[in-house]
């Protein structure tokens, strides 16, 4: 099973979204989405799963999600804080327990192990910050152990 990563679009897919998702099995859309017509093109793809962001307003869609693919258990939230924690992530993350936290915000890029649970941010897929690419992430959920390959929008 392949997962595609992807935050920040703000009302735009670009053409290179459609090559780098090809084949996931699933899109998780960590907010600040734009419009609902979004989720239509990317669900043309695959299945999407997504959560509000902060510029996000109007869309049917939750804060948080947790979703579970291949074994693994997925916190979606749109902003993270990796070295300090809101309360409500912690709690969030007692209560859960995930595998991964998908989040955006930032439109950097970031993916890193901390006390057993990977972060995951892909970056933006169309306004990339402090010299990053725009870009999506791949998870490849084959193996016990996540694969995650960023990918570069062209």
């Amino acid at each position: 099973m392949k997962l595609g990563i992807i935050s920040d679009t703000h009302g735009r897919v670009p053409n290179a979204v459609h090559d780098a998702l090809a084949g996931v099995d699933h899109i998780l859309h960590a907010g600040d989405v734009g419009p609902v017509d979004v989720l239509t093109e990317l669900e043309a793809i695959a299945p999407v799963s997504a959560v509000l962001g902060n510029t996000d307003h109007g869309l049917a869609l939750p804060e948080t999600r947790v979703e579970e693919f291949a074994g693994h258990k997925f916190l979606i939230h749109h902003i993270v804080d990796v070295s300090m924690p809101s309360q409500l992530m912690r709690t969030l993350l007692a209560e859960e327990w995930p595998d991964v936290v998908v989040f955006g915000h930032t439109h950097i890029p970031f993916h890193e192990k901390i006390n057993d649970v990977l972060y995951l941010n892909p970056g933006s897929a169309c306004q990339p910050r402090d010299s990053s690419a725009a870009g999506v992430a791949i998870v490849d959920c084959a193996r016990a152990e996540l694969e995650v390959r960023f990918v570069a929008l062209t």
